[in-house]
């Protein structure tokens, strides 16, 4: 089995789990390769190789683990998406049992599922153009203030630094956002608009119900309020209904498409997949790649058969799971 590990250490608080995922997984005659990434890290440059491995670890937050997917995107490499970084909600809406020793056995069985991923390019206001890929939410708005304010903290507090960040603006600026989605226009004031892949959050709460990353279409959210506390009452609202199919989710609208524009009528702040781009941009795009990710599932999350069947590997059977 041959394994490309690319680990960022500066995702989170710098675990040092990714190291005992290694010595869980390799066997005898082997081939593991581990790759450290510097700041500012090109990821097609980082995956050049990758077509020569069995499997690629990505290693760290939801932004470094977005962007390594989106470089292998098409190559049909399977990844193995390893929770290094703060929040780790890419890892948790896959669904894996997060523990090194589960996911190096879940790697040497070798079950895979195929899962979309969307594509976001932008101009900001100095004329500068970007794209980047995203696995989970991107946009506009109240949850790229967040992003911004909570950066500075995020190494010290973890997720709670989200939670400082959001008290100390309770009362967001309200923008127009002009959506058009697969060419239907809808013109909507929130505090925040979403572009999301899946749109499972802290606590296994979905923001919109039926938001998977397997069924072809991306998911537009706008929170239509004025105010930061009343985003409280969709969460407590999560908390007795996490998928949203009883209850639903007042406050938040949603649009479900495969190529959306989103218009703001003045510069604001973007974030992808939790990274704030740097510049303000006054409009985006996005689209989904269906298919494009090909991921390492285990039995038990929602993108897998129950059937655990053979390992493709070998090995497996000596790796328990965590107190097994």
């Amino acid at each position: 089995m041959r394994t490309l590990i690319i680990h960022n250490p500066k995702s989170g608080f710098g675990s040092d789990a990714v190291f005992q995922f290694e010595r869980a997984l390799v066997r005898a005659g082997d081939e593991c390769v581990l790759r450290v990434l510097e700041e500012g890290f090109e990821a097609s440059e980082t995956c050049r190789d990758a077509n020569r491995f069995d499997v690629v670890v990505a290693s760290g937050g939801d932004g470094t683990v977005a962007a390594l997917l989106h470089a292998l995107a098409g190559t049909d490499v399977p990844v193995c998406v390893f929770p290094s970084g703060t929040a780790n909600l890419l890892a948790a809406n896959i669904g894996n049992a997060p523990e090194p020793s589960a996911l190096a056995r879940a790697c040497r069985k070798g079950k895979t599922a195929t899962v979309d991923l969307g594509e976001i390019s932008w101009e900001d206001e100095r004329g500068v153009r970007g794209t980047r890929g995203f696995a989970l939410m991107s946009g506009t708005g109240f949850d790229a203030q967040l992003m911004q304010a909570a950066l500075p903290n995020k190494a010290i507090m973890g997720q709670a630094a989200y939670f400082a960040a959001a008290l100390s603006n309770p009362r967001p600026t309200v923008e127009r956002f002009r959506i058009t989605v697969d060419g239907a226009v809808h013109e909507r004031e929130g505090i925040t608009c979403l572009v999301a892949n899946n749109a499972m959050i802290q606590g296994d709460i979905e923001l919109i119900p039926d938001c998977r990353m397997d069924d072809g279409m991306l998911d537009v959210i706008v929170a239509e309020t004025s105010d930061a506390a009343q985003l409280l009452k969709p969460l407590a609202f999560g908390l007795m209904d996490r998928t949203g199919k009883v209850m639903g989710r007042p406050h938040l609208e949603s649009f479900r498409g495969r190529e959306i524009r989103v218009e703001v009528d003045r510069p604001v702040a973007l974030e992808v997949d939790g990274d704030v781009i740097p510049g303000l941009v006054t409009s985006y795009d996005a689209r989904v790649l269906p298919g494009a990710a090909r991921i390492v599932v285990d039995s038990m999350g929602p993108y897998a058969s129950g059937d655990d069947g053979p390992s493709r590997f070998g090995g497996s059977d000596v790796i328990a799971y965590p107190d097994a």
